[in-house]
């Protein structure tokens, strides 16, 4: 293929380009067979104003290719693949909207020594997960919070309501508690609840919110729910006989100040557990 210099292609048509942005720059030559070719392998490296300027560059370019008698296979294939993860990306972004603003409680629980319930139960461990995951969801949906994401043995809800976050807590830990597990496995799940006004992107919230939940999660014990003085001070009130226990203040990594702690006592579940799984301050 030639390449073509400033005269030449000064003096080709607009319709010898398959794209001609708003400030009148013309990119993608297809004037002829050579050069349409190159530009179906460009495609995808060619930056584009928006969606509605790549597909009428897509239309242009697909119509060059049928006149010079060329069957674009692999391009066809990776533009429908395209399509189809920006069909996803949009819709996770849409869903991601509708969730709640301003102040609103995270809830994050994971599965404590999934590592060692893999090696107990190897290929079985997928469908006890696939169980777990159930469970927390189904606990989240009926007080009215919302899954955020799910990760490995992770999951992580939002709630716009603090005492809505601690039911769906213990709800979750009575389940677990009174599920039978296959081969007699130990599954126990630790949650955290933090309260917080992130930011909301169309990826998900951002912000320390997002980070303290996480971290104070962490702190906890399978069984246990801790929340922080946040998530504490939202609950107006202790509600279906549940007590809280300080845990005290402890440093949690990442943070920039210490953070009290406290454990949900609600009756009839555990409620020894050893110090948080924190360096205490």
């Amino acid at each position: 293929m030639s390449r073509l210099d400033a005269k030449t292609r000064a003096q080709l048509p607009a319709s010898a380009f398959a794209h001609i942005d708003s400030r009148g720059r013309r990119s993608l030559p297809i004037h002829d067979e050579a050069h349409v070719r190159n530009a179906l392998s460009r495609f995808n490296q060619t930056t584009f104003e928006d969606e509605t300027a790549r597909d009428r560059a897509r239309t242009r370019l697909l119509k060059a290719a049928k006149k010079y008698g060329i069957v674009p296979v692999g391009f066809m294939t990776g533009q429908l693949q395209n399509v189809r993860i920006r069909g996803e990306v949009e819709a996770r972004a849409s869903e991601v909207r509708t969730l709640p603003t301003g102040f609103v409680t995270f809830l994050l629980a994971d599965i404590e020594d999934s590592t060692g319930l893999v090696r107990q139960l190897g290929d079985q461990y997928g469908a006890l997960l696939a169980d777990v995951r159930g469970l927390l969801r189904a606990a989240i949906r009926r007080t009215g919070g919302r899954e955020v994401d799910a990760r490995a043995d992770e999951l992580f809800a939002v709630f716009k309501r603090a005492p809505s976050a601690l039911d769906a807590a213990i709800s979750i830990q009575r389940h677990v508690l009174a599920r039978a597990w296959p081969q007699n496995a130990r599954v126990s799940v630790r949650v955290g609840l933090h309260t917080g006004r992130p930011t909301l992107t169309d990826t998900g919230y951002v912000g320390l919110a997002v980070h303290t939940a996480a971290r104070v999660c962490s702190a906890a014990h399978g069984g246990q729910i801790v929340l922080s003085r946040a998530a504490r001070d939202a609950i107006e009130w202790p509600q279906q006989a549940t007590l809280f226990r300080s845990l005290g203040l402890h440093t949690l990594q990442g943070l920039p100040k210490p953070e009290e702690l406290f454990q949900a006592v609600p009756a009839g579940l555990p409620s020894d557990f050893p110090p948080p799984r924190t360096r205490a301050h």
